[in-house]
């Protein structure tokens, strides 16, 4: 039976050609779709993880406590040998060090006076060192509005905005005035080597970003930092895998009696990421459902036109003595042929979209040049292929198929004898 139905389809065209293109175009929509609102949210979580909060981040339990008020005086001490057994014990992420702080910028003039003066925000980072990666990772080079990335000790980098409401240009000094980790006035003098943009508004208008080192030095933070953050190789975000090294990581470092005892938390943890993260699970699911209810409807006209086309047809075999219930059966069997066989070729349409788009991705930096892009928002769109993409058009495309076959089948257990006969004699 299924090699006459393969062969009625074969040879009649206009009874699988349709169908099966219908399938493919929806199909190919779902995954590309998917892939590229996949894509899409994983990028904006991702520039959150490499700007702030990391995959995973390691701190203290009474830092973990106060995150929001970046309380430098709670920080980690003795990072090298801490960072050296994550790196032994999690070989596969990587870890690094940073410190964020607060302060007050001042501009002197050629007097030494103050010439202006504002409110920042500072990130140390390892900008400095022969293999580090913070500046690939920010996307600091790409970002860069003027002047040059720091090369030397010293050096920072400002926020555009916050350049000009200070006016400053790089090669000028700045003094950052705050508070070291032990409490004490840290006054430090810097070299502006260039203004970079975040993306951001609230960092835009005051955020200084310098080296680590540099950093420890100004605050009396010796072999200090407030965070150690780590990034697994996939680079991307996974439950499945920061919730094992959080486990292993409890079991090695757990002291609920001692406030300043490393702790490890993940990404959904902080900043209230956990629901962003739970709808990007879930989006693949919504797309699909989404997909499913406007194929159905058209295949369901699509078997509706495709069976008042083959009333006569119907009416033949019904009238040779074919049960309705055999001929129902064989025209969902058919429905499923068809269903596979679209979706074969739609997945297979959709994953070549969808791979081209992450690999090449959508250049949409000439729509936004005049927007607040930057650091914090990537100029370059990319999808994202993941397994579930591979089997995730079969729900639309087979499901959806029989379902308007089922439903349009149905005018089969209508059909009566006598309408029948005149049908036949027409």
């Amino acid at each position: 039976m299924i090699r006459f139905l393969l062969k009625g389809l074969i040879r009649d065209r206009s009874r699988s050609l349709l169908p099966m293109i219908i399938v493919a175009i929806g199909v190919m929509l779902t995954v590309f779709v998917r892939g590229y609102i996949n894509g899409i949210m994983v990028d904006m979580i991702e520039q959150t993880a490499r700007f702030s909060t990391g995959h995973v981040k390691v701190m203290t339990r009474a830092y973990e406590e106060n995150m929001d008020q970046v309380p430098n005086d709670l920080a980690m001490l003795e990072i090298s040998a801490l960072t050296g057994d994550l790196r032994q014990s999690f070989p596969d992420i990587e870890w690094v060090s940073r410190i964020k702080f607060g302060g007050l910028i001042d501009v002197p003039d050629e007097n030494g006076e103050t010439r202006s003066q504002g409110p920042a925000m500072g990130i140390g980072l390892d900008l400095l060192s022969d293999h580090s990666e913070e500046s690939e990772r920010l996307n600091l080079d790409k970002s860069l509005i003027r002047g040059s990335l720091p090369e030397t000790s010293g050096e920072v980098l400002l926020s555009e905005d916050f350049s000009q409401k200070l006016e400053v240009d790089p090669g000028e000094v700045i003094t950052l005035i705050g508070s070291t980790m032990n409490g004490g006035m840290a006054i430090y003098n810097f070299t502006v080597s260039g203004t970079v943009r975040f993306g951001n508004t609230g960092m835009d208008r005051g955020t200084v970003i310098a080296d680590l080192h540099d950093v420890q030095r100004a605050l009396d933070m010796d072999d200090a930092a407030g965070e150690i953050i780590g990034f697994f190789s996939s680079g991307f975000y996974d439950d499945e895998i920061a919730d094992p090294v959080i486990t292993r990581f409890e079991a090695q470092y757990h002291d609920e009696e001692d406030e300043y005892a490393p702790v490890m938390v993940r990404l959904r943890d902080q900043e209230g990421l956990s629901l962003y993260v739970d709808m990007t699970n879930f989006m693949g699911t919504i797309i699909i459902l989404v997909f499913m209810v406007a194929m159905s409807l058209v295949l369901w006209n699509a078997g509706l036109l495709g069976g008042l086309r083959r009333y006569g047809e119907i009416g033949i075999r019904l009238a040779i003595g074919e049960e309705k219930g055999h001929v129902y059966r064989s025209m969902i069997n058919e429905s499923i042929i068809v269903g596979v066989a679209g979706t074969i070729i739609g997945t297979a349409c959709g994953l070549g979209l969808s791979w081209l788009m992450q690999t090449h991705g959508l250049d949409i930096s000439e729509f936004t040049k005049n927007a607040t892009t930057g650091i914090m928002m990537p100029n370059i769109v990319r999808a994202r292929i993941t397994p579930p993409d591979f089997f995730i058009g079969f729900i639309p495309g087979v499901l959806s198929t029989l379902a308007g076959t089922m439903l349009s089948g149905i005018g089969i257990y209508k059909r009566k004898t006598a309408q029948l006969f005149k049908e036949l004699e027409a």
